[in-house]
């Protein structure tokens, strides 16, 4: 077998996997006034969907890729060094956990494949459109089977860009407050989805044609970094470095135009928002 026929394999196993958990979302998304849930921390919730889905998906991964390392959100604390060695598989069993709690359609599974902590497989599923966007490298990005691209829209006075809060970073509010007034003075709107593995989705099939974040875990973006290099997009840290998908990062994704243009908007003193002096009592 090819290279391209095992990496090919390995998303055909991951996108069961996703559609295994995704049933059990929709069976809980049916309840939702009895879920147990409890926080992980500010702005940080699981439930016990995200639980089950992730153990329905472990279930199924872990006799197919014997001693291949798998990070999972909701049982692994950190990445090490063996998620840089060989295949890693890494997991967000339900992306999105608040917007899901609330009957917010905006949530996903999200399965990325490392090779040496370089991403090669991956596949976002929307669950309640049942939307599936799915890449291996090398062979482009899908939605739902059909090829898909970054958006074509390189003037930011008619871009779309999508961001998410640092909820879980309250710290990081102070320099978000500060981007965002910089990115929206330049751009139309900005989009708050909820769900980190979606935004990249969307930028990879042409919706929006940037996001960022400031602080993210890999199972956030493992797969959706590889959704927008495949569709024709760059994916880097908010500073332009290189992203590893092993460690948490700052994120900055966008059309080949958009991302630079986002990346120095971002820094760029000379838009940060002029201070309200109140009028002298």
């Amino acid at each position: 077998m090819g290279i391209q026929q095992e990496r090919g394999a390995l998303l055909d196993l991951i996108t069961r996997a996703a559609e295994a958990g995704a049933a059990i979302i929709r069976e809980g998304a049916g309840r939702l006034g009895t879920i147990d849930w409890q926080s992980k921390g500010p702005g940080d919730f699981v439930s016990e969907v995200d639980l089950r889905t992730e153990a329905a998906i472990l279930a199924l991964l872990r006799p197919a890729l014997p001693g291949v390392t798998i990070l999972a959100e909701e049982s692994a604390s950190s990445a090490g060094a063996e998620a840089r060695r060989g295949l890693c598989v890494v997991i967000d069993p339900l992306d999105g956990t608040t917007n899901f709690l609330h009957g917010f359609p905006e949530y996903a599974v999200s399965i990325g494949v490392l090779e040496d902590g370089h991403p090669v497989a991956a596949v976002v599923l929307q669950v309640p459109r049942n939307e599936r966007f799915t890449a291996t490298i090398g062979a482009g990005a899908l939605v739902d089977g059909r090829p898909c691209r970054v958006s074509t829209i390189t003037d930011p006075p008619r871009a779309l860009i999508a961001s998410g809060f640092p909820a879980k970073d309250p710290h990081d509010l102070p320099l978000y407050q500060l981007q965002l007034a910089r990115v929206i003075s330049g751009v139309p709107d900005v989009r708050r989805a909820g769900a980190a593995s979606l935004d990249l989705a969307s930028v990879a099939a042409g919706r929006v044609e940037a996001y960022w974040e400031t602080r993210l875990s890999p199972w956030d973006f493992a797969a959706g970094m590889l959704l927008v290099t495949e569709a024709g997009g760059i994916v880097s840290t908010v500073d332009g470095e290189p992203l590893d998908p092993t460690q948490p990062s700052s994120i900055l994704a966008g059309n080949p135009v958009m991302h630079p243009w986002l990346r120095e908007r971002l820094h760029d003193p000379l838009h940060s928002p002029t201070p309200v002096v109140p009028p002298p009592a």
